[in-house]
């Protein structure tokens, strides 16, 4: 009877220190796939099936933007603290990048389902570009980084190796929001042009969404490439942001 007691007693001190001190949660930041990447489901057969889950290519996604050098940038480039220093110019392209966020889901499978910023040096081309990408990804849409010039250089380092150019060009080629910022920076070659056609009439002809930042305007994407400006501007049609008229913000502080 005692050992009764006493296992009735320690219970009921178990189940006080637990009320107390519940255990607590785990947090996944994939609630479906519990971060494992594989999603495991039974159907109406009893049959047990796997895929991977969307999570991975989102990590993908964050992996390659901070491996880009722009950890900073994401905390810093919002919607938020971009500045319009009372410029309508300005204001457009922050309200036009924050409606294309916004509808983003119901234009994705859109034919007009990019965006593009051009035109003048520190007009925050690349604040807006990466404010949409990060807002992207936090909707878990997987947006992958490409630096112009620095990934046009690796990819003609790889031309050659069959494979290493297809494993390098594949991940911008069926990104589901390809980023190209800088578009054009530099002395583009014959060689760029012919990589870069490949890219965007591949995207071009999947109807796949493009953000794109260049200090070229449309009228010189046209004149360098007429086939791949012209895909450009229509896949961007309704959000060709075109900065004429705007001072350089990074010099505003020496002008004033």
């Amino acid at each position: 009877m005692l050992e009764f007691e006493e296992i009735k007693m320690r219970m009921m001190a178990m189940r006080e220190e637990a009320r107390k001190n519940p255990p607590k949660m785990i947090q996944y930041d994939c609630p479906d796939c519990k971060d494992s990447g594989i999603l495991t489901r039974v159907d109406e057969n009893g049959v047990e099936w796997s895929k991977t889950c969307k999570c991975v290519e989102l990590r993908q996604a964050r992996r390659i933007l901070q491996q880009s050098g722009m950890s900073d940038l994401q905390r810093t480039s919002t919607f938020q603290n971009y500045l319009t220093y009372n410029e309508p110019e300005l204001a457009r392209a922050r309200n036009t990048a924050v409606t294309y966020y916004q509808q983003f889901l119901d234009i994705e499978k859109s034919r007009y389902n990019s965006i593009i910023f051009a035109g003048k040096v520190g007009t925050g081309k690349t604040h807006l570009g990466v404010a949409i990408s990060v807002s992207l990804m936090e909707m878990r849409v997987p947006v992958i980084y490409m630096p112009y010039r620095n990934a046009i250089t690796a990819l003609k380092q790889n031309i050659m190796d069959e494979e290493g150019y297809a494993r390098e060009m594949n991940k911008y080629l069926n990104a589901r929001v390809l980023y190209i910022d800088d578009l054009l920076k530099g002395q583009p070659t014959e060689s760029d042009r012919k990589i870069l056609f490949e890219l965007i009439n591949h995207r071009y002809n999947n109807g796949l969404p493009m953000i794109i930042t260049t200090e070229v305007r449309p009228e010189g994407l046209i004149a360098f490439d007429e086939a791949i400006g012209s895909r450009i501007l229509e896949m961007c049609r309704e959000r060709v942001v075109v900065f004429r008229n705007s001072k350089n913000h990074r010099l505003r502080g020496m002008q004033e």
